[in-house]
Order: structure tokens, then C-alpha cells, then sequence
């Protein structure tokens, strides 16, 4: 079964329910924060799933890329046996809402993350049993050109903290601007490589506890998975631009990992 054959398969499997195109249409602000934060139209961002501990703790974002598999980053360090993947959460403090737990079948790691720099910082979470697509719960493209231009504008979501100091239980969401990788090593310098991608230094940023998430850019009415939040910094200066995981630069190990698992 040779890999073009597989992954024309997972190209139609995929096209049968489509991705990036939210049922429920998310309403933007500009300028708006994560820190600080702005709430997102509940069920607007169907990709975004909670990482959480059996106590239902939760310690990073990541996205639903189809239904048997989320993206997340490496550092978030998920393991099968003590974490879980929640769909369709948009308040962390309601009980009525119609989420879906997943147990995790598998976890992979990118062989060549390096914890010490964040490079290649992305991990694959194979769900045990398929998420049911419904108009809170779908998945989103994944970006396929590293040609996105500076300054356009894309959303990055999560519950993560919005003072420094405090988590909210609404999913907040926040624009910012893509950064060229020249304007980005002016603030972080040689720690920026070709698998990153940075956004924001405009009053926003994201912050602990957005990891692994999302960052989408909006491309012909379709949401792409441009970036998954990966670090920045420790005070969540909304001065300095945030890093992620650049999704385009990481697509032949996602595809390759997905098609033969």
C-alpha cells in the first residue's frame, strides 16, 4: 500500500465531513487579549479540545485535525494513562454542556523535539474511539505553505491564564498579527528557527495553560492550523511575540504518522 495511495484516502475521508469551517461563525475583535481576554462565541472554534487530568485539571490546548486525532505540543508531555481529551467544551464551569471524553489510544512525540530550545515541539494524540463531528465538535485544516504573509491577522483560543495569575473557565480567544522571522529574531534572536512561527507583540498574547493550541488563519472562508502554542515569555508580555510550532514546517511528520497509525 504505497503512502500516496493512504494519504489520497485520508484526503477523502477528511473532504467527507470537511474541515476548518466552523457550523457556529466566531465574532472577532481586533485588538482584543487572551490576556486579559476576550470571550469566544460558544462552539465558534470546534477544533479546540482541553488536555485535562482524570480531575478534570486542565493543562493544555490542542486541536482536532479529524476524528481519531489531535495535535498538541510536545511539551505538554500527554501521557495515554493519566490524561484525557475533552471535545465541545466552551465553559469549564458548567455540567450541561454536550462535551465528549476521549481516552487517548497513543501518544507520539516528533522524534527530533528538543526540550531545551522547543524545536519540533509537537506531539499526535491518537483518540481510542472517534470523535462524533457535530456543529461543536470538527476538525480544522492543516496549513500546507509557509508563505503566509507578516501581518496578517489570525485568532489563537484556549482557557489559558489571562493575568498571569488567574484561568478562566470561558474559552477566550484573541487576533494577532504574524510576525516575518526577521521581525521575531529582533526579540528572541537565534532562539527562532524554521520550525516556529511568531504572533502577536500588539498588546496580546497568549499564555500558560494556552499550550498546544491553536493558532488559525482565516484562508478563503476555511480556518487553517497555522501554529500550536509552544512558548514565550514567563510573564506573558503582551510586548514580545509569542512562539509556535510552525504547522506547515511539521506536515510530512504529521501526515506520515497519522497515515501509518
Amino acid at each position: 500500500m504505497t503512502m500516496l495511495w493512504i494519504l489520497g484516502c485520508l484526503a477523502l475521508a477528511s473532504s467527507a465531513f470537511g474541515c476548518g469551517v466552523p457550523s457556529i461563525r466566531p465574532i472577532i475583535s481586533n485588538y482584543n487579549k487572551i490576556v486579559n481576554g476576550e470571550n469566544a462565541v460558544p462552539g465558534s472554534w470546534p477544533w479546540q479540545v482541553s488536555l485535562q487530568e482524570t480531575t478534570g485539571f486542565h493543562f493544555c490546548g490542542g486541536s482536532l485535525i479529524n476524528q481519531y486525532w489531535v495535535v498538541t505540543a510536545a511539551h505538554c508531555r500527554v501521557s495515554a494513562s493519566r490524561h484525557r481529551v475533552i471535545l465541545g467544551e466552551y465553559d469549564r464551569s458548567s455540567n450541561a454542556e454536550p462535551i465528549q471524553v476521549k481516552a487517548i489510544a497513543r501518544v507520539f512525540f516528533h522524534p527530533n523535539y528538543n526540550a531545551q530550545n522547543f524545536n519540533n515541539d509537537v506531539s499526535l494524540l491518537r483518540l481510542s474511539s472517534p470523535a462524533q463531528i457535530t456543529p461543536r465538535v470538527s476538525p480544522v485544516c492543516l496549513a500546507s505553505s509557509n508563505n503566509i504573509p507578516a501581518g496578517t491577522k489570525c485568532v489563537t483560543t484556549g482557557w489559558g491564564r489571562t493575568r498571569f495569575s488567574s484561568s478562566p473557565a470561558i474559552l477566550q480567544q484573541v487576533a494577532l498579527p504574524l510576525l516575518s522571522p526577521s521581525s521575531c529574531k529582533q526579540y528572541w534572536g537565534n532562539k527562532i528557527s524554521d520550525v516556529m512561527i511568531c504572533a502577536g507583540a500588539s498588546g496580546a498574547s497568549s499564555c500558560q495553560g494556552d499550550s498546544g493550541g491553536p493558532l488559525v488563519c482565516e484562508r478563503s472562508g476555511t480556518w487553517d492550523l497555522v501554529g500550536i502554542v509552544s512558548w514565550g515569555t514567563q510573564d506573558c508580555s503582551v510586548q514580545a511575540p509569542a512562539v509556535y510550532a510552525r504547522v506547515a514546517a511539521l506536515r510530512s511528520w504529521i501526515d506520515n504518522t497519522v497515515a501509518y497509525n
